[in-house]
């Protein structure tokens, strides 16, 4: 994705922290990249794992920020999928177990918000009782409660070389023609205990956006993802389309939909436009 960049812990430090600092952007969201997958996605949860040592970086190069964490096991285990593996099948308990084990690494090593994003039944509710057994019970958790199996992730997982190895995700994350599991899926985190809701992607969805918003009184994210991105910045490339405009335009109508926040990979550059539309 043009202006996109896998970044080291040193590069990230350097260079992209303080920049989205100087921007006012408050809040950031880490995703990890291992030196090697297993089957279970063992770096995921170590404790000199690469999410665990940029919080640390971060944490003190930047107190200031809020930071939250994905916390899902496709980008770390050696199959792709988003759990552990039993009989060729994602077990979706077995992966509870994982993922209560990541949410308390990345807490223990500075995290402000922990994000599930696997759609494993469950995951908050296991997520906060690890926590809480861990001494982390100020560790909040945005969970990825409404995410869809979308064509719109095919530039991350590229990226990310996250892709399934066999199958796909379709047997845990949500079907696009499905507005009404969204409600149910909200009011089931809700009550195992999150903090914030998100809803993914965000453009193609933004009608189940708002019936989120008027279920929820939590603070709803919606996720602007990578092929929303790239969509724009291809068409930007061959000048069919303003792209700040397009940009902003995007963006206002997910806020109007009901966002409270919004993850996208257009933060550094809405930010810096939306600053030049300020009076002065």
């Amino acid at each position: 994705m043009p202006g996109i960049s896998h970044l080291s812990v040193d590069e990230m430090l350097d260079g992209e922290i303080d920049r989205l600092r100087g921007l006012g952007i408050a809040a950031v969201i880490l995703f990890g990249l291992p030196a090697a997958k297993d089957e279970i996605g063992s770096e995921n949860f170590a404790p000199d794992g690469i999410v665990q040592l940029a919080l640390r970086r971060v944490r003190s190069r930047a107190p200031e920020l809020v930071l939250f964490t994905d916390v899902c096991c496709c980008q770390y285990t050696s199959h792709g999928h988003c759990g552990v593996l039993k009989e060729g099948q994602v077990d979706n308990d077995l992966t509870l177990d994982v993922l209560g084990r990541v949410a308390v690494s990345h807490a223990a090593a500075g995290a402000d918000f922990v994000a599930p994003s696997g759609m494993m039944d469950g995951m908050v509710g296991a997520i906060r009782r690890a926590l809480d057994q861990a001494g982390h019970p100020s560790c909040g958790i945005l969970s990825y409660a409404v995410k869809y199996a979308s064509a719109f992730y095919g530039p991350f997982r590229e990226a990310a070389e996250s892709a399934p190895s066999f199958g796909d995700r379709r047997g845990y994350q949500m079907d696009s023609a499905n507005a009404r599991e969204a409600l149910l899926e909200v009011s089931l985190d809700e009550a195992e205990g999150a903090d914030m809701v998100m809803v993914k992607p965000a453009l193609a969805y933004l009608d189940v956006v708002r019936a989120v918003r008027e279920q929820t009184r939590l603070p709803l994210f919606a996720y602007s993802v990578s092929g929303e991105y790239a969509m724009v910045k291809a068409a930007a490339a061959r000048g069919w389309l303003d792209e700040r405009a397009v940009v902003l335009e995007a963006l206002r109508g997910m806020r109007r939909a009901g966002a409270d926040a919004i993850i996208t990979y257009y933060a550094g550059e809405a930010a810096a436009w939306l600053r030049e539309e300020r009076p002065q």
